[in-house]
């Protein structure tokens, strides 16, 4: 199972929201193909077909639990892990 695999069932699961690194956070989402706008501290995340935006900033090197949540929602909604998992 790849990292990536394994960032993915973490984050689908909900029960590590706390325990996942920022940067691997974003590594996610840019491969997921979104497009990432730094300003500041703040990564102003989006993508071609999703409707929200995610606004993202790092507390001390992790996520933000909320903003892990926010990031799960929108993969199951829009069913952005589909392929990565296996799941076609």
């Amino acid at each position: 199972m790849s990292q990536l695999q394994k960032l993915l069932l973490s984050l689908l699961s909900g029960r590590g929201d706390q325990n996942i690194r920022f940067t691997d956070l974003l590594k996610l989402l840019e491969y997921l193909e979104f497009n990432i706008c730094i300003e500041g501290s703040h990564h102003i995340c989006t993508k071609v077909g999703v409707v929200e935006i995610i606004n993202l900033q790092p507390a001390g090197g992790m996520a933000k639990p909320y903003q892990v949540k926010q990031v799960r929602e929108l993969m199951v909604k829009y069913k952005l892990a589909t392929k990565e998992l296996g799941d076609e």
